[in-house]
């Protein structure tokens, strides 16, 4: 998915459009419940901020879109807690 970002990033500056990749990490969704307790467990202690909610990372996401990140392509932002 880098790799992708960073050519369609390339091909697209010309029309005004950026490009960038958010890594998330554990956050409370459907498919996070649906996995064994131990590994949900084994995730929540590995990350110091606790597993993330979905408006963690939409807020991310909403930044990008924003016109106040109009300058900013290319990037891989991780949104992970700090995972470990």
């Amino acid at each position: 998915m880098e790799a992708f970002s960073a050519v369609l990033a390339g091909e697209l500056v010309s029309r005004g459009i950026t490009v960038n990749v958010v890594s998330p990490g554990a956050v409370e969704t459907k498919m996070l419940r649906g996995l064994p307790k131990e590994f949900q467990e084994t995730l929540a202690q590995r990350t110091p901020l606790g597993i993330g909610q979905p408006s963690d990372i939409a807020g991310i996401v909403s930044y990008l879109a924003s016109d106040e990140a109009r300058w900013i392509t290319n990037e891989k932002i991780r949104c992970d807690g700090g995972i470990r």
